[in-house]
């Protein structure tokens, strides 16, 4: 299974994908494990993260954009699931 360029954990976002999103999708940003990615682009390079507890005006995470290297992948499933 090959993972999209892009991919956002968003239900509103046209890059939401539910099915991949349960399987489980692991982040690797400038060579560290990232687990509090919201959304990424691995062509343009940048994750979107939450920006602390601040909330828009509509309740959402406020979300900051950070540029680098971005490698998704899948973890591996442990033995017997």
């Amino acid at each position: 299974m090959s993972l999209p360029d892009r991919l956002s954990s968003e239900p509103k976002s046209p890059f939401y994908n539910e099915e991949l999103l349960e399987r489980g999708v692991g982040i690797m940003f400038n060579g560290k494990e990232r687990t509090d990615v919201s959304e990424y682009c691995v062509s343009e390079g940048w994750i979107r993260v939450p920006a602390g507890k601040a909330k828009d005006r509509f309740g959402n995470p406020m979300t900051i954009k950070l540029k680098g290297t971005v490698e998704p992948f899948l973890p591996e499933q442990p033995a017997g699931s």
